[in-house]
């Protein structure tokens, strides 16, 4: 036989004794964040921020600032096929070269790795 919906008030008032009211709370902050996440989302599809590949984040900022492969290169100081391979991804950047690219960029290194794929 199903609980009544008073029965089923007790019982959950039971477990919840059962449950530190610390940790009730931080499930309810954390599923009323998801939750307005879900709404913002179907609100706003690009308020959803698509993460995309290293090798993609640094072409997409060298064509918006309008430079060349071998433009970054010369400001790097590496050759325009070093260049070439991080944006394909067949190679990374050192941290060096990174934090280069970013000013040259004109953007925060942080930034930079915020849209990387985590």
């Amino acid at each position: 036989m199903a609980p009544t919906g008073f029965e089923f008030v007790v019982i959950l008032a039971m477990l919840l004794n059962l449950v530190p009211p610390i940790l009730v709370v931080i499930v309810c902050v954390l599923a009323i964040r998801w939750f307005i996440r879900q709404e913002r989302a179907a609100k706003d599809p690009e308020a959803v921020k698509v993460r995309r590949s290293l090798g993609e984040v640094l072409r997409s900022h060298r064509e918006r600032c309008h430079m060349t492969q071998e433009f970054v290169a010369q400001q790097v100081g590496v050759s325009r096929q070093a260049v070439s391979k991080w944006e394909q991804g067949a190679s990374e950047p050192s941290t060096t070269n990174l934090v280069k690219l970013a000013r040259i960029f004109d953007v925060d290194p942080a930034d930079l790795m915020r849209e990387v794929e985590g």
